[in-house]
């Protein structure tokens, strides 16, 4: 059998991009039951990719009872449902072998990634009290893509001055204004910048000199989207609910590094047990930034732990 319920998880305080605000997750959760054994998997529809709760759902509704994992590759296209059905039967998959979900993908033991967390965009004063708050965590991301983006980022480096520093453009830039801030980008310490141009405009940054490192995220999906990356960006940022699950997100980890590209693990805003397969890709990646589960102000049970080693690999309670 396969369930599909909506969820909602109040926000630890307003989380604010380029796009708009949020106070509260909305989630799909799905559980798959065989045999007695139920596993599960969570998904976040993204407006951006034109994905609604009600479309995503259908999506999952559609699939016939039995489906298995490679099945399913083709079924659904990449995007949160399948993300969610292959994080589900990955969770079975495990439970029905008694065994860990990286055993099953023939993947080392897991350990803690440090992640970066996230300052929601707000006034610089604002935004400097937001990182002298979070000044002991040794990595900050800053969500940017406004006319004033100079301002608040010198705030949050006064305000965290020891902490590293990335910046999410969140599409809101053009090669012209990443050329300009590029100066002050590296004299601030920053490490990376996310997706600066829109997806469908990034060819501009074709021979742009990239003297801080440019991550695709919106750019990209799976492996089907590395090759129009070539020349415009230095790192993958990989986030299952764009892969559509655990499956392709290692496959295009794999193929990322095999074409010379660092790799970044990234999140939208979920609960742990989204988080609890990511982490499994996030092992060894030169940016993880699984902070969902920082920004809530409730959780499922049995959640990720996070200290300061980073975000630690899921109980069987909660996943895998």
């Amino acid at each position: 059998m396969i369930d599909v319920s909506r969820d909602v998880f109040r926000l630890a305080q307003v989380f604010t991009i380029s796009r708009g605000s949020r106070t509260e997750a909305k989630v799909l959760t799905v559980r798959i039951t065989r045999g007695g054994v139920t596993g599960w998997g969570e998904c976040v529809p993204y407006a951006r990719y034109g994905e609604t709760l009600e479309s995503v759902e259908a999506q999952i509704r559609s699939l016939p009872e039995a489906i298995d994992r490679a099945a399913l590759q083709d079924a659904l296209p990449a995007g949160a449902a399948r993300n969610a059905v292959d994080c589900a039967l990955w969770d079975l998959e495990a439970k029905q072998a008694g065994c860990r979900v990286w055993e099953l993908a023939g993947l080392v033991a897991p350990g803690p990634e440090v992640t970066a967390y996230t300052l929601s965009l707000d006034t610089p004063e604002a935004m400097q009290a937001q990182a002298t708050q979070h000044a002991h965590r040794p990595l900050l991301k800053i969500k940017l893509g406004t006319p004033d983006d100079m301002p608040r980022l010198e705030a949050v480096r006064a305000g965290a001055p020891g902490a590293r520093i990335i910046v999410d453009a969140n599409e809101g830039w053009s090669a012209g204004v990443y050329a300009d801030l590029a100066p002050h980008l590296l004299r601030l310490g920053v490490a990376l910048v996310e997706q600066p141009l829109p997806a469908g405009e990034d060819d501009a940054l074709l021979g742009v000199t990239r003297p801080v490192p440019l991550c695709a995220d919106e750019s990209c999906h799976d492996r089907a989207s590395l090759a129009a990356l070539k020349g415009k960006y230095d790192m993958v940022n990989i986030k299952l609910d764009k892969t559509g699950g655990l499956t392709e997100a290692l496959a295009l980890r794999d193929a990322a590094r095999a074409e010379s590209y660092d790799v970044m693990v990234g999140c939208m805003v979920g609960s742990s047990l989204a988080m609890a397969p990511a982490v499994l890709v996030a092992q060894g990646a030169a940016i993880t930034d699984l902070d969902g589960p920082l920004l809530l102000a409730e959780d499922r049970e049995e959640p990720l732990l996070f200290d300061e080693a980073g975000v630690h690999p899921s109980v069987p309670g909660l996943w895998g």
